[in-house]
């Protein structure tokens, strides 16, 4: 945990304008719609004074990347493998805001990933860590596993020290991501990002890229599992983050319908998407998986009332063919 104040990230606003200029946030219109508070968090809430930065540790039990091989199975981002995360961080950082109250009366409010605010600038200001090559926060004590959570206030705290940028000249990351998502280091096009491409983005994905995203199909860890500050990270102490979905059978998961899906993942972050989307990314990897036993399930699809699904299995018929 640490503080900073809202007020200490004045270039944040200019990179996002540049960021969403140039068109890299894709689909996701809120971006633009809310550069105003994104941009200055002082605007978020006028009366705040300081803004506590709390990280939460998810770090995996294993190589993440494992999972890549498993031509069969669907590749989950660690962070969705258990628990939505964001009634998980929530409920602690209401705690903590609690405490704050009680001790001092001041006011708070609390954010975890669903308002504007900009978490990772604010958290390299807080002395948390420092944004990366792969634009994630990282810190020398933890890693790069860890959520992010703001608790903005009215009470005057001494803010802390921010950190400084400890990649050098590694690559690493840059490196691993199958797409080439990041245009130089400490940029990234979400237009090319695996994770943009398997939750955010709505409609087919570009032919293109489909081959890339191999058995991708709910987000990407490859850039956080390459970066070497990892050999420092501390284990989670929350095992409700390591949960059920960490490589569910793809065949599975082609049959299920919108009941089906909202029944397996209830309480998990995949349930944002949707069944449309899940069973899109499902036949990308289907098609990928270069295993015809599978070619069934995409053929069943190959009419889906939604015409992503629908684009998606023909693609992997074709593929399986």
């Amino acid at each position: 945990m640490r503080v900073t104040t809202p007020g200490a990230i004045p270039q944040a606003a200019a990179r996002l304008a540049d960021f969403v200029a140039k068109g890299r946030h894709g689909q996701m219109g809120w971006m633009a719609e809310r550069t105003h508070w994104r941009g200055d968090p002082a605007a978020l809430w006028r009366e705040a004074r300081s803004v506590v930065m709390l990280a939460e540790v998810y770090t995996p039990g294993h190589d993440p990347r494992v999972d890549l091989g498993r031509a069969d199975r669907g590749a989950v981002s660690v962070y969705a493998q258990g628990r939505d995360y964001h009634d998980l961080v929530k409920a602690r950082l209401k705690r903590v805001g609690r405490w704050l109250v009680d001790q001092t009366g001041a006011e708070i409010k609390v954010f975890v990933d669903t308002a504007p605010v900009m978490e990772k600038p604010l958290a390299q200001a807080a002395g948390l860590g420092w944004q990366g090559k792969h634009t994630n926060v990282l810190s020398r004590e933890l890693g790069n596993w860890f959520f992010l959570g703001a608790i903005f206030t009215t009470l005057d705290l001494p803010p802390d020290p921010a950190e400084r940028d400890h990649c050098g000249s590694c690559t690493a990351c840059l490196d691993a991501c199958p797409t080439r998502a990041f245009p130089a280091p400490f940029q990234l096009d979400a237009r090319r990002c695996i994770s943009y491409l398997t939750i955010e983005h709505r409609g087919p994905v570009d032919e293109q890229l489909r081959p890339l995203l191999g058995n991708r199909i709910y987000g990407c860890d490859d850039c956080l599992a390459a970066c070497p500050w990892n050999k420092f990270a501390v284990d989670a102490s929350e095992m409700r983050y390591h949960g059920p979905h960490r490589a569910p059978a793809l065949e599975e998961l082609a049959v299920l319908d919108d009941a089906g899906f909202r029944a397996r993942f209830a309480g998990s972050p995949i349930k944002r998407i949707g069944r449309d989307r899940m069973v899109r990314n499902v036949m990308y990897a289907l098609g990928n998986s270069g295993q015809a036993r599978l070619a069934p399930f995409a053929r069943a699809l190959v009419d889906d009332p939604d015409a992503a699904v629908a684009d998606a299995a023909r693609w992997a018929v074709a593929r399986l063919a």
